[in-house]
């Protein structure tokens, strides 16, 4: 005879998983480590902050009122005369020099850089860890050390304060780092797709451009910004090399140099201004690839 058993469906039904609480029943969000971590932070936002908003406001100012009693005061007149005066002085000249420099000169480091990454990180053959260390060892080198013997490199191609020598002096300058970040990105990417390619008779350089390439893109990405940054704040290289055809940073320093004459300070503090927005926008665009690109080969 079959006996029938009664199940209590609220006795079986799932409970809710207790909630997990650290250790010592103290919240973690208010740890030493990370009250100290925030501080530093904000202290830090607060240093670069200030000095932007500032010259911003600076640069709607006369030379009178930046210097008045109240330096913080809003200006009674918004000037916008001196970005118009600042562009008149050859800040555009400059900025589009720049321009075209740092183009070259980023596009001709991601792509000479990626295929060197690419290969070291990919293909063993003897002097593979050579190489590697090789560029690691140049992001240890000063710069200042071998601009003597790199300006008469440049000179003898005849290239002294042309675009073309300045741009190759900037794919130099910056092929070790991004040989470096690009090295270690590339070996997180699965192998067995890129034999899947070869096996389809794809060859190595259509793998590399049309499968590996397209997958590294959040690395490419961060050390892009890396590369304009660097390259677009860069003062030593050019002040040396193109001292006729000066980038915006020579022509900060330049003006800055009349601007003790003149007194025409409105003006300066414009330029800086001119100068700091591109960068500024730049990385407001791109801050979240950014951040893909230097978490995304951790996570992986």
């Amino acid at each position: 005879m079959t006996v029938p058993v009664q199940i209590d469906v609220e006795e079986t039904s799932a409970k809710p998983a207790p909630a997990i609480r650290p250790a010592g029943g103290k919240d973690r969000a208010f740890s030493p480590v990370n009250v100290f971590s925030h501080t530093v932070l904000i202290a830090w936002s607060v240093l670069v902050v200030v000095p932007f908003a500032w010259a911003l406001l600076a640069s709607l100012k006369s030379t009178g009122e930046i210097f008045g009693d109240n330096p913080w005061a809003l200006p009674k007149d918004l000037l916008w005369s001196n970005f118009s005066r600042a562009w008149d002085k050859g800040v555009g000249d400059y900025l589009f020099n720049s321009a075209v420099v740092v183009a070259g000169g980023v596009f001709g480091t991601m792509l000479f850089g990626s295929m060197v990454a690419y290969v070291l990180a990919r293909y063993e053959f003897p002097g593979n860890r050579f190489i590697y260390y090789l560029f690691a060892a140049g992001m240890m080198f000063p710069t200042f050390l071998a601009i003597v013997p790199l300006f008469f490199v440049v000179k003898g191609f005849g290239m002294v304060s042309t675009y073309q020598g300045l741009i190759l002096v900037y794919i130099a300058y910056s092929l070790p780092f991004t040989v470096f970040f690009m090295h270690a990105f590339f070996r997180t990417l699965p192998t067995s797709i890129a034999e899947a390619a070869l096996v389809d008779g794809a060859s190595h350089a259509t793998t590399f451009f049309r499968v590996m390439l397209p997958m590294a893109k959040p690395g490419l990405i961060s050390v892009g910004i890396f590369n304009v940054l660097g390259q677009f704040n860069q003062f030593v290289l050019p002040s040396f090399l193109s001292p006729e055809k000066p980038v915006l940073s020579q022509g900060i320093a330049t003006l800055l140099g009349s601007q003790r004459y003149e007194n025409e300070w409105g003006i300066l503090f414009a330029a800086l201004t001119i100068a700091m927005v591109p960068v500024i926008a730049v990385y407001l665009v791109f801050y979240r690839q950014v951040q893909a690109g230097l978490t995304g080969a951790t996570l992986k």
